[in-house]
């Protein structure tokens, strides 16, 4: 039995599209609308490579496929919401860096707890909605895959956002 999963992108790294990520939320731009113009775009193409990562390794049945697919699309969405929160703390973290107040740091370290909080919802609640659309083996497959594109992720912003020091 293997215990990692090996995914190909056809060329582009994992490890790159996450470099790419957080350069993006970590970017100083000339103006906010060129910098949400870019963080779209970035996310657009997380979301197909991710996408094509998760169609490799759910390899599911033609009777599985369109169901899943659709509430994947839905979760995909839902999530995007979600992580739309997280985006706004680390925007609101880097434009109170250099005068962080212990007040300002609370507030944050809650934002990101809630953002943890909304997130394990999310994923309970879609958990539940996949076994009904799959086996629940493959959907225990596709929110562990979650979890590691996810921990991934996590491990990129944790080297690129400093630690909190107040002023």
């Amino acid at each position: 039995m293997e215990y990692y999963l090996a995914i190909n992108l056809n060329s582009i790294e994992m490890k790159e599209i996450l470099i790419v990520v957080v350069a993006m939320v970590w970017s100083i731009s000339m103006n906010a609308q060129t910098e949400n113009d870019y963080l779209e775009l970035t996310r657009e193409i997380l979301k197909v490579e991710k996408k094509a990562a998760v169609t490799e390794a759910m390899q599911l049945s033609e009777a599985e496929s369109q169901p899943f697919w659709n509430l994947y699309n839905e979760y995909q969405a839902a999530l995007y919401v979600v992580q739309n929160k997280r985006i706004a703390i680390i925007k609101d973290f880097s434009d109170n860096f250099e005068s962080l107040s212990d007040e300002k740091a609370d507030e944050l370290w809650i934002g990101s707890l809630n953002h943890r909080k909304d997130l394990l919802k999310l994923k309970k609640k879609y958990y539940a909605k996949f076994k009904k659309v799959v086996t629940p083996g493959k959907a225990a497959r596709f929110m562990q895959l979650e979890n590691k594109i996810e921990t991934l992720v996590d491990a990129q912003l944790a080297l690129e956002i400093p630690l909190i020091e107040t002023k």
